[in-house]
């Protein structure tokens, strides 16, 4: 099934998932040192809300998730802010033109960071690279979302357990170029974009959303920009262009369980 997205179609019969589902198993990536999420069925004496106890005519489950440390998630700045802001206010929109890179993280001393210039450098050469016919013009366009892959790239990614794992982060110097891209939707495989233990700076989160102050927020503030952590990216998805689809559900929170779905330019016309 072809759609058309401005100029750019696409063929929605297939979508390429980059999200982690949630589950109560020990598969379930988890971070920020709480337990493996919970899916249950709902109990009322001795009714049972599941079929295969022969106590209900249908399954009626309650989960019990932590959006930030239970898998693929996208926040907006209300994440730090004093003041509510929801997500499901932030973003309105869903479809956006996207680039995907791979990034090595630079070790630096005790870390692995993700740096400017490697971002930059995985920039130039994607761009380099995005030469074929279907896909000549799309240098002019300017990329509305970023998804950012990290080497070494293991599927255990998919089930990792990060806490006290200092896994790696973006630099205050990378995400402030990435604001200075212009770029509104920032997607990474990692639990944050910020050091695990960094004293509550979050320097990363501040200089993406343009933050100087978490209680009175300034006005340039990037109300609509988001950040999407923990996706996955798979080893044979390749570097390049792509419409992004950045499924959330309606919670009036500052994050939300998220499906972002990956979409192949078919065409590409002026």
């Amino acid at each position: 099934m072809l759609a058309k997205i401005n100029n750019f179609e696409i063929d929605l019969s297939k979508p390429i998932d980059i999200s982690i589902p949630l589950t109560n198993t020990d598969e379930n990536p988890i971070a920020w040192y709480i337990e493996k999420p919970v899916i249950e069925p709902v109990v009322f004496g001795d009714w049972i809300g599941k079929v295969s106890e022969g106590k209900s005519s249908t399954n009626f489950n309650n989960i019990f998730f932590n959006p930030h440390g239970h898998g693929t998630h996208t926040e907006c700045l209300g994440h730090i802010t004093n003041d509510f802001y929801s997500i499901n206010q932030s973003l309105r929109q869903f479809f956006f033109f996207a680039k995907l890179i791979t990034v090595e993280p630079e070790k630096i001393g005790d870390d692995f960071v993700i740096t400017k210039e490697s971002i930059s450098t995985s920039l130039n050469v994607t761009s380099n690279e995005s030469t074929s016919p279907e896909v000549t013009g799309l240098l002019s366009v300017t990329s509305e979302a970023l998804i950012i892959r990290t080497l070494p790239n293991q599927k255990d990614k998919k089930s990792r357990k990060y806490s006290n794992t200092n896994p790696p982060y973006l630099s205050e110097e990378a995400a402030i170029f990435i604001r200075e891209s212009e770029i509104e939707h920032l997607l990474i495989d990692l639990p944050s974009v910020d050091k695990e233990h960094d004293e509550g700076k979050l320097l990363a989160h501040k200089a993406f959303w343009n933050v100087k102050d978490t209680v009175n927020l300034n006005s340039d503030a990037r109300l609509n920009a988001t950040i999407t952590e923990m996706i996955y990216v798979a080893e044979e998805i390749e570097d390049g262009n792509y419409i992004l689809n950045l499924q959330i559900a309606s919670f009036e929170n500052d994050a939300s369980p998220s499906k972002p779905l990956l979409f192949k330019i078919a065409d590409f016309r002026f």
